[in-house]
């Protein structure tokens, strides 16, 4: 067929796009939010990481200065307790695993009972770390009381760190509690999909953190005695 001279011709537009290209380029905005969220999200894992990772060279430090003050004060501490906890927050980390891939599989439902079962662990979690501190506040063993002033200053400074590095923790385990919980609201309103699931994989990789610190904290207070 001819044609005719000075006429344009317009190319088809591809399937699922539009001819200005604006469907490709929203593609585009939406996985660069993706990218820039998760890159995000590491980056204040990697603050997380620095904060702990400052109080365990600390720890360090001060048991090496102080290690038999330090195998003294451990002796007193309840390792079931800690065990307990640790198989807890074990748990919740497959609990939350588990619900994100309920929700990329479109089940959710599924997705937001998971999350609620990690919920639930984490708060049994706070309520075992809160019997275990009143059980060592009972016994007169908290900053500044008589009975730890009259200890060793290596024991004052296991207790100190004891006090200050769960004390963090269990401010990050609340801290996952109340994203947790958002994310369940999200789920149920469709704010998050299974095609849009970031906000979930991010509350996700804070938990796995928030585990993985307690599996460290664990063993420098109840194991290395």
């Amino acid at each position: 067929m001819s044609k005719v001279p000075g006429a344009v011709v317009e190319q088809p537009a591809l399937p699922g796009s539009h001819a200005d290209g604006s469907h490709m380029l929203e593609e585009g905005h939406h996985h660069a939010d993706k990218m820039g969220a998760k890159i995000g999200m590491w980056l204040f894992l990697l603050t997380e990481l620095l904060l702990f990772g400052g109080m365990f060279l600390i720890y360090g430090v001060y048991r090496y200065m102080n290690n038999e003050d330090f195998h003294a004060a451990g002796q007193g501490m309840n390792t079931i307790i800690g065990a307990f906890n640790t198989v807890i927050l074990l748990t919740s980390s497959l609990t939350v695993a588990m619900s994100i891939t309920a929700l990329q599989k479109g089940n959710k439902r599924l997705s937001i009972t998971l999350l609620g079962f990690t919920i639930f662990f984490a708060v049994w979690f706070l309520i075992n770390k809160y019997f275990e501190w009143s059980h060592e506040i009972h016994k007169g063993i908290y900053p500044k009381s008589p009975e730890l002033t009259s200890r060793s200053p290596g024991e004052i400074l296991f207790f100190g760190l004891y006090y200050v590095m769960t004390g963090i923790h269990g401010l990050h385990v609340i801290i996952g509690i109340v994203i947790l919980s958002f994310m369940v609201v999200f789920i149920a309103k469709d704010k998050v999909t299974s095609s849009s699931y970031t906000k979930l994989e991010n509350s996700g990789l804070y938990w796995h953190l928030v585990d993985i610190i307690w599996i460290f904290l664990f063993p420098l207070f109840y194991l290395l005695r």
